[in-house]
Formats: C-alpha cells, sequence, structure tokens
C-alpha cells in the first residue's frame, strides 16, 4: 500500500468519525430544543386552565358586585303603623298596595296581585321602614320615600340570569310581575349599583343581603390563631432539630414523622381537632379558637420542613466563622444563621398560612358549616369562614347564591395573592438587609 492510498484512507475515517460527531452534536442540539418546547407546552398549558378557571369564576361571580335597588314612595297609615312597635307593622304589604294603587291595579280577594308585588321587594324593606320610624316617628302619616334591595328573582332577571322566554312554570317569576319589573325600571324607581352589602353584611338567608364580612372576620381570627401558635412552634422546632439536636435514632424518628405528617390529609386533621379540642377538652365548637389550633396542627409539619430548608441553605463557612470569633452556639444560630435564613424561613410561614386559608375540610368537622349571620367579635364565639361560606352558599338551593358563590371564592383568592404578595415584600426586606 503506497503512502497516498494510505492518506486517503485516513482522511475518509476522519471525515466519517467527524461526520458521526455533527450527527450526534445535531442530535443532542434537537433533544434540548424539543425538552424545551415540552417545557413551554406546559407552561403554556398550565396558563390555559388558569385562565380558564379565573374567566370562569369571574364570568360567574362578577354579577354579584352590583345589585338592584328600587326606591318606592309609601305612606305610614297611622292605622296601621305603631309607633311604640313600627316592627309590627307590615311596610312589605302597604308598599305593594300602594304601588299597585298608583298604576290603577285592582287586588282580587285573595290578595294575589299585592302578593306577587310584594315578591319583587325584599325583606329589608321592612327593616328599613321600622328603622325610618323607630328614629322618626313625626314620620307616621307623611308620604317617604323608602329605598331597600329588590328580592334575589327579581334582581338575577334584570343581570339577564332568568330568561322572559323561558316558561312561565319553569321560572320563579310570573309574566305579571316581569312587567311590573320592567315599568318600575322605564319610571328610573329602580337602580343598579355597587353591592356594598357584599362586604359590610355577614351570612344571612335572604342572598340579596347576604355578605362575606362575618366569614372573612373569622378567616383573619382563625389565622392569628395559627399563626401565633404555627410559627414560633415550627420555627423552634426546625432550629432545634437542624443546629442543635444530636444526630441519633430518636431524632431520625422524629424527621421522618414529620415528613409523613405533611402528607397526611386535611380531613384527618379535622377529625383530631374534633376528639381533641371539642370532646375532651371542651373548647367552643365553630370558633376561631379551635378553628386556628387544627389549622397550626396542619400548618405545623410544613412549616417545620421549609424552615429546616431554609437554615441547610445557609452556607457552612458562616457558622465556622462565628464560631472562629468565639461565638457560643445560640449566638451563632440566632445572631448569623437564622437571620440569613429569615426570607425562606418568611415565605415559608406565610405560604403555609396561606394554604391554611384554603382549606375546608377541617372546618367542616369543627362545626363550621353551620349558618352564622353576624360578624364574630372575639376567638372565643361561632363563626364561618371563607371556606365554609363558599360551600355552604354552593349547595344553596336559591340560584343567587351561586354568583355570590363565585364573588367569594374571587374575595378568597384576593386574600391569598395579598399574603403571597406580603411574603414576597417581606422576602425582598430580608435579603436587601443581609
Amino acid at each position: 500500500m503506497t503512502d497516498a492510498t494510505s492518506d486517503r484512507l485516513a482522511g475518509a475515517t476522519d471525515r466519517t468519525r467527524l461526520d458521526r460527531l455533527r450527527a450526534g452534536l445535531k442530535r443532542r442540539h434537537a433533544k434540548e430544543a424539543r425538552f424545551k418546547w415540552y417545557g413551554r407546552l406546559a407552561i403554556a398549558a398550565a396558563v390555559l386552565f388558569l385562565a380558564i378557571l379565573l374567566v370562569r369564576i369571574v364570568e360567574q361571580g362578577h354579577t354579584a358586585f352590583y345589585t338592584h335597588t328600587v326606591t318606592v314612595p309609601v305612606y305610614m297609615d297611622p292605622a296601621r303603623v305603631d309607633r311604640a312597635y313600627p316592627q309590627g307593622a307590615n311596610f312589605e304589604q302597604l308598599a305593594a298596595e300602594q304601588q299597585l294603587a298608583r298604576w290603577g291595579v285592582q287586588d282580587d280577594a285573595a290578595g294575589r296581585a299585592s302578593a306577587e308585588m310584594r315578591g319583587l321587594f325584599s325583606s329589608e324593606l321592612k327593616f328599613v321602614a321600622a328603622d325610618l320610624v323607630a328614629k322618626r316617628p313625626d314620620v307616621i302619616g307623611e308620604t317617604v320615600p323608602l329605598a331597600a334591595p329588590l328580592s334575589d328573582d327579581a334582581d338575577l332577571y334584570l343581570k339577564g340570569e332568568i330568561s322572559k322566554s323561558t316558561p312561565e312554570d319553569q321560572r320563579r317569576l310570573t309574566d305579571r310581575q316581569i312587567a311590573w319589573l320592567e315599568r318600575m325600571q322605564a319610571e328610573g324607581v329602580v337602580g343598579a349599583h355597587f353591592n356594598t352589602a357584599l362586604f359590610t353584611n355577614g351570612d344571612s338567608t335572604q342572598p340579596e343581603l347576604a355578605g362575606v364580612l362575618g366569614a372573612v372576620v373569622g378567616s383573619a381570627l382563625m389565622l392569628m390563631v395559627t399563626a401565633l401558635i404555627a410559627i414560633p412552634l415550627g420555627v423552634g422546632a426546625a432550629v432545634w432539630l437542624e443546629e442543635f439536636a444530636p444526630k441519633n435514632r430518636l431524632t431520625d424518628i422524629i424527621e421522618v414523622n414529620i415528613n409523613n405528617l405533611a402528607a397526611v390529609p386535611s380531613i384527618v386533621y379535622g377529625l383530631l381537632g374534633l376528639a381533641l379540642f371539642i370532646n375532651w377538652m371542651h373548647l367552643p365548637r365553630a370558633s376561631p379558637l379551635v378553628g386556628g389550633l387544627v389549622l397550626a396542627l396542619m400548618a405545623l409539619p410544613t412549616l417545620v420542613i421549609a424552615t429546616r430548608s431554609s437554615l441547610k441553605a445557609v452556607p457552612p463557612s458562616i457558622r465556622e466563622a462565628a464560631l472562629a470569633m468565639g461565638a457560643s452556639r445560640t449566638q451563632t444560630v440566632f445572631s448569623h444563621v437564622l437571620p440569613l435564613a429569615m426570607p425562606g424561613v418568611m415565605t415559608g410561614a406565610i405560604i403555609s398560612m396561606a394554604h391554611a386559608l384554603g382549606e375546608t375540610a377541617p372546618l367542616l368537622l369543627i362545626g363550621m358549616v353551620s349558618f352564622v349571620p353576624g360578624v364574630p367579635h372575639a376567638i372565643d364565639q361561632p363563626v364561618g369562614a371563607l371556606p365554609s361560606l363558599i360551600y355552604i352558599w354552593e349547595n344553596a338551593s336559591e340560584r343567587a347564591f351561586h354568583e355570590r358563590t363565585a364573588a367569594a371564592i374571587i374575595v378568597l383568592l384576593v386574600f391569598m395573592i395579598i399574603m403571597n404578595a406580603a411574603a414576597i415584600i417581606l422576602r425582598r426586606r430580608f435579603e436587601r438587609r443581609w
């Protein structure tokens, strides 16, 4: 074999090897590009599903943020309104009869027309009138304008949730009620405005009067109890396990159990709270105190794990430098390690609180599924919470509660967004400080 032939064979081998390398590199680049697109598609799918969820909630619940009010002149008939006891007067019947009389509509002996007209007014009308008479008894014998919400069915019709094309026997408003409602709207006595009652009222059996204030206050009180118990205990337990506890079988068992407790279904914590705090300790049922204790038990494992992860992220050189300068173990942990880990600790704490805020199953088991109309003023009073209120409203038979369910979900989401935003702000402040 000549030298020229050997050179040609060596050159061909090098080209073949180079082609193989280029082909392999091209396949690797293609795999990398596909992997990036898979990630982008996964993110796009997640964003799409989130957008669909939010759009559906907003679409169903945005109508709850405005309502319709009717203003009708009512003659305070002295023969039917008792100055000493105005609450006993049937103001709804008065308003209905006088409204029909102004239109020249004759009622029958059974009073069906006035009953249908009365069905367009909310029961709030009688409380508005009785309160006015109690404050100003001189209005008896005069004609005064009374403003009150429309009934839930009338409000739904004006929002387009009830269609006139639906057969009369399949809707809760009769054709005559719809005609009267449209006539009052044409006369300008019916108007739409922002539904302040949704944020200033507690729960109610009347959908047009129901609000989320009681549930928001109840959730805030529960989170206060949860934070006061879970954060000190969780951070303290994590610091001890990570920085001071000896590495032996006992601590290994504790760590395994903490990890297992973080995966326990929330309903189990509800059963534990029912047995421990209510049946054994006899704490007030359905109170923020019991709810906060149950949520604190549920948040503790997550908080311990998050805090330990933050402590592990602190470089060992920080500990070694502090100890080399003569600091004690306690001074090293609390003056150097824990402050540097604080951004992660605060993030884990607030995220665990936000997770506890959205839990429903434990609250149902400790009695927070019952109807609580007022606004609580102490942690030992019966109260509702936003998740349990959503559950109650969604299972209500009245159709108007369904739009309020979506509105309550929006309020809950805003609550959680605020908490997550607070976590981000606190984290950045601690990062800048240290």
